[in-house]
């Protein structure tokens, strides 16, 4: 049964290869995961609150982090020009860059508010960056981790719209606003895209009406995976998909301030309370 804590398009774009992290992480470690931060939204004010929880929370977990996933979703719009990035968000730059250098293994996935990414964390801040799904292996146990957008039966206007803000030459149109426009226009269509979820993500909708859900079960006829873990849909979800693999929904930071961490043998869903 499903428990609150307390899609990319299909597999078919892109080969995914299992990575084991056993050489990863030392005994006593543990894999965290969070999501869904939405820094930028809806202003700076409530923003900076969010990004300072965010930070206290890395920085309490740093010592025991063996790898860290933010799986999708950082900011509530991210887009790489050339020679710009987005104004702010300096203490949680600054934080990560602070965790790589101190040798903790962050990783990043793309969510459908910070798509635009090109470069910039890999090369400022050592954290690789994952555009699609990908299949991690650790002490036995096999985890299917993404974003989630996308995923499943359903939202075709917006599985049209990805396609388009996944073109290289749109992008590349996108790039020659400046970016006063662009990221004025971006944080337009963010809002927009807040509205029309509406109160969806304030409850469970039920087995049959969950999309991850669904995709996750069909996933499992063709390969087994003990947690399949995804954000994006902004309420946290311990779901049992069969005797052997879970569906986790890792909530987000907006209300529910919640995470996951896995330490060898469990995983679980907590509540971050500062």
């Amino acid at each position: 049964m499903w428990r609150p804590a307390a899609v990319y398009t299909t597999t078919k774009e892109v080969l995914i290869v299992p990575v084991s992290l056993m050489e990863l992480i030392t005994p006593k470690k543990k894999i965290y995961f969070l999501s869904d931060f939405h820094l930028g939204a809806p202003d700076h004010a409530a923003s900076l609150v969010r990004e300072k929880k965010v930070v206290a929370f890395l920085d309490k977990i740093k010592n025991d982090a063996g790898i860290i996933f933010i799986v999708g979703d950082i900011f509530d719009f991210w887009y790489e020009y050339k020679k710009v990035v987005p104004k702010g968000y300096v203490r949680l730059l600054g934080k990560l860059a602070e965790l790589t250098d101190s040798g903790i293994d962050v990783r990043v996935f793309i969510g459908n508010h910070d798509m635009w990414m090109s470069g910039y964390f890999e090369e400022e801040l050592n954290i690789p960056v994952y555009h699609h799904p990908q299949v991690f292996e650790w002490n036995k146990k096999r985890f299917y981790i993404g974003h989630g957008d996308g995923l499943g039966p359903g939202d075709h206007g917006y599985k049209f719209l990805k396609k388009i803000f996944r073109n290289p030459f749109c992008q590349w149109l996108f790039g020659q606003l400046h970016p006063t426009w662009g990221i004025g226009l971006a944080n337009y269509f963010s809002r927009k895209s807040r509205e029309k979820t509406g109160l969806a993500d304030e409850h469970f909708l039920g087995e049959d009406k969950e999309w991850l859900i669904i995709y996750c079960k069909e996933l499992l006829q063709k390969e087994q995976y003990d947690f399949m873990v995804f954000g994006h849909r902004h309420y946290p979800i311990d779901f049992k998909l069969n005797e052997q693999s879970r569906y986790v929904n890792l909530g987000d930071w907006i209300r529910n301030y919640t995470y996951a961490s896995f330490d060898g043998t469990n995983m679980q869903l907590h509540i971050w309370e500062q």
